[in-house]
């Protein structure tokens, strides 16, 4: 069946009465607006339910919808019989919906980027899942997964249909194998979560796919909030287990208004769809500031001799790597990053606002961009926890990296991080475990991973991100074991002697290319990065697809076995026979400049 014979306006269905009662804000509505706007209240944004039909008339693209035969199993197992039989049930429901069960499965394109969808319809039986409809999600995964197609599955849905007993039970068991095949095989799944989606349905295919997307104030839950009340004996907080709790509590990873559906789909879609032409492009093809820099430093702008970098005092770069106008993560990502959608949250408990993550294109080429995100202001600073991640934030990163393996996505890292969060919390939440577990997982994904420090790249809450084919600093960052005023708080017995420990641990970013721990550093315009963050981005541009075009060519085995090799040269001995590494001798004491002198900072360490 084709769109011609399918699609309708949303509001076809509903022969909606010219005047309304809104069940969200009680206000009197204009049938005929309230229907043109997607069945959203005009007034304060309350999302009524659509059926399948209308559900799919608003997300496909016209005269793309193919909708697709399902069986109808006549399940019956118990000859169920409440006040009244179960067979009764199912002819009332397909007679007053017009289905044959609650899930409609069709083919079709959102803004062109084609899609397999499976859309449960509330009003039939309560959108409850049975046989028929674990068989129908079962079918659109099998066709996904035979078409090598996206799926979307829109869920709606009070729970497991009681009537067929364990047979019911069943089938949260057969959708969530059927997602996990897709898994296996590579293929992007998503969930638009809306009103209401509980019980067996949440716990299986709603929540399992790649990226769950909900409508505006759509419940999510195992067991329902007067289950839950009944149960515990407990008031339950205001906004419980709708879209915006959830949201803060690591559960989903964005919410879309009604109206904007289509464009966040069609993005997701598109970003995670590869297509053909999408290489990246070759570094000093005139874009960014591998052109300009091409003859004194490579075609991509990195300087990888320690020669052309400013011989300095360590300490300067600390002070130029924490001040607050450099660009944050957010800032290089509003720079380089188009068709950009941020996905939040752990999955588990929480979504760390420190740690941001999410799809988008780099000139084009498909990515995936995880990194820390701290902020200009004091008010910014607070709010992300300084752009120190919780476990939470590791737990986040580690998923959206796993889809970026699932999908054959590159993955890009920003650092800019003092380290991971301390404290009591962070310690009961297993910080040292999701530090470890990041680590893990970054040396065995198989797509091409490049990390960038842009700031502060502090201790162990950075190397999570740090794990990499390619590991590049910007020339004014810094990377360290420790911050230096805590090794001289440890070590000295002296927060003050903070330089002296900068220069004895060499932080800058001329050291560490000495030593080989970075492989190469972005330039930053004369003054810093801040001083014009238009070129640090220009600079970073160009740094990146450069790395990317070396990288993307490479198998995934091959990926993982250099990244494997590169980290685990560090500190091995010399061959038996062979010549030792020569030691990196830091320059004596280089010039703090602007005719400061190291009495000065011995003088100012000690008054303070």
């Amino acid at each position: 069946m084709t769109a011609s014979a399918t699609r309708q306006r949303p509001e076809a269905d509903l022969g909606t009465a010219e005047w309304l009662v809104c069940d969200g804000c009680r206000r009197m509505i204009y049938g005929r607006r309230f229907a043109r706007g997607g069945h959203v209240c005009p007034e304060c944004g309350w999302h009524a339910r659509l059926t399948a039909t209308q559900r799919i008339a608003l997300l496909l693209d016209e005269d793309s919808v193919e909708v697709v035969d399902t069986p109808v199993t006549a399940a019956d197992p118990l000859q169920f019989v409440d006040t009244r039989p179960y067979a009764d049930r199912l002819r009332s429901a397909r007679a007053s919906t017009g289905l044959p069960e609650g899930v409609v499965v069709a083919r079709g394109r959102i803004e062109g980027a084609p899609v397999v969808t499976a859309v449960m319809d509330f009003r039939f039986l309560g959108g409850s899942l049975g046989a028929a409809v674990g068989e129908a999600i079962t079918g659109a995964c099998e066709i996904a997964l035979r078409e090598r197609t996206p799926l979307l599955l829109v869920t709606a849905s009070g729970g497991a249909r009681m009537q067929e007993g364990a047979l019911s039970l069943m089938q949260m068991a057969k959708t969530a194998q059927a997602i996990g095949q897709l898994d296996e095989a590579g293929i992007l799944t998503v969930s638009l979560i809306t009103d209401p989606t509980f019980g067996g349905v949440a716990a299986s295919f709603a929540t399992l796919t790649d990226v769950i997307v909900a409508e505006p104030g759509a419940r999510l839950g195992f067991a329902g909030a007067r289950v839950i009340e009944q149960t515990i004996r407990q008031t339950l907080p205001p906004g419980f287990q709708t879209a915006e709790f959830l949201l803060a509590h690591g559960v989903v990873d964005l919410i879309s208004p009604r109206a904007q559906l289509r464009p966040t789909l069609a993005r997701l879609f598109g970003v995670a769809t590869r297509r053909p032409g999408t290489a990246p492009v070759t570094p000093g093809d005139g874009r960014g500031a591998g052109d300009s820099r091409g003859a004194s430093h490579g075609g991509d702008g990195v300087v990888r001799d320690p020669a052309r970098l400013a011989d300095r005092h360590p300490w300067e770069a600390v002070r130029l790597a924490r001040r607050l106008g450099r660009p944050s993560t957010l800032d290089y990502i509003g720079a380089l990053v188009e068709d950009w959608t941020e996905l939040h949250g752990d999955r588990a408990a929480t979504d760390c606002p420190a740690m941001v993550a999410g799809l988008g294109r780099l000139d084009g080429t498909p990515v995936v961009v995880i990194g820390t995100q701290k902020g200009h202001t004091a008010t910014e600073l607070a709010a992300r926890s300084y752009g120190m991640p919780s476990p939470g934030g590791y737990r986040k990163a580690a998923r959206v990296m796993r889809l970026a393996a699932k999908l054959g996505l590159p993955v890009i890292t920003l650092i800019d991080t003092a380290g991971a969060h301390p404290g009591i919390e962070a310690e009961q939440n297993g910080q040292a475990v999701a530090i470890a577990e990041n680590l893990r997982v970054m040396a065995g994904l198989p797509v091409p991973v490049v990390a960038v420090v842009t700031g502060e790249g502090g201790s162990g809450g950075a190397l999570a991100l740090a794990v990499a084919n390619r590991v590049l600093m910007c020339a004014n960052a810094i990377y360290s074991v420790i911050s230096p005023e805590g090794c001289a708080a440890i070590l000295w017995k002296d927060p003050a002697a903070g330089p002296d420990a900068a220069a004895a641990l060499r932080v800058d970013a001329r050291a560490l290319l000495a030593a080989g721990i970075v492989d190469g550093v972005v330039p930053e315009p004369d003054g810093g990065a801040d001083v014009d963050p238009l070129a640090a981005a220009d600079a970073l541009r160009a740094a990146l697809t450069g790395a990317l075009a070396e990288l993307t060519p490479l198998d995934p085995p091959t990926l993982v076995t250099a990244r494997r090799a590169r980290f685990r040269r560090f500190g091995t001995p010399a061959p038996a026979g062979g010549a030792a590494p020569a030691p990196v001798v830091p320059a004596a004491r280089p010039p703090l400049g602007a005719g400061r002198t190291h009495a000065d900072l011995d003088d100012a360490r000690r008054a303070s």
